[in-house]
């Protein structure tokens, strides 16, 4: 049974050790990540885009070493293989929000390509929802999801006039449950405003198959010239 879908950022700055000698300035929006990770239930499926399609399993563990500090996360509290230095960012995401907010959960990871286009990634969300509904537990599932990379001039990317319209158009999408305008993001504009998490996204609506999601927005923000939405989506 599918009981939500909890939305956040792909950015290792969640985590306060790799955030320098001060981790205040990204309390906030770690804040709003747990909260929202922790309405999940026990059995979560974890949803990113990364450089190929690929499924994880449960028993997995990584590290952020990559990104300058070796916090070592597990998918889950069984997980008993060796620690996997290239697990890509969005399980580890997944796997630090799990040992925060709901260390007993377990995750199973889904990452796609970026180039995954809008219709095959509806398709695959769709596909899940069937089978999390066939499933009488209670199963959440973590979008972990970039916006525009280019908002300002202290963006990892070069700073685009066009991007905060769009990464306002975004916003009011993920804020308001809007599967059409999800659906309609096109991956070619996505890819110029540095918008990392289209795939993720319309994987979401098709998870709701355009029904109307009750909603609720828990932080949205570009602390670093990158758009982040934390958010809840329930049937």
């Amino acid at each position: 049974m599918f009981i939500a879908a909890a939305l956040v950022p792909s950015t290792p700055l969640l985590v306060p050790e790799l955030n320098g000698a001060d981790a205040t300035d990204t309390e906030p929006l770690r804040a709003a990540a747990s909260a929202a990770a922790a309405q999940l239930g026990p059995r979560w499926t974890a949803i990113g885009v990364g450089a190929v399609n690929e499924e994880i399993r449960p028993d997995a563990a990584g590290t952020f070493a990559g990104f300058g500090v070796d916090v070592r996360v597990r998918l889950s509290a069984e997980a008993d293989k060796p620690v996997d230095a290239t697990l890509p960012l969005p399980a580890l995401i997944a796997a630090w929000l799990r040992e925060t907010s709901a260390p007993t959960a377990s995750v199973s990871v889904q990452v796609l390509a970026p180039d995954l286009p809008p219709q095959r990634c509806a398709d695959l969300g769709a596909a899940l929802r069937r089978r999390l509904d066939a499933d009488p537990r209670p199963h959440g599932l973590l979008v972990v999801a970039d916006g525009a990379a280019t908002l300002t001039d202290k963006a990892p990317r070069a700073f685009h006039p066009g991007a905060p319209a769009y990464q306002q158009r975004i916003n009011q999408a993920l804020a308001q449950g809007d599967c059409a305008a999800v659906a309609d993001l096109d991956p070619a504009e996505c890819t110029k405003y540095g918008v990392s998490g289209r795939a993720a996204w319309q994987f979401l609506a098709g998870v709701f198959g355009g029904s109307k999601p009750q909603t609720e927005v828990l932080y949205s923000a570009a602390p670093f010239g990158v758009g982040y939405h934390v958010g809840v989506w329930r049937p």
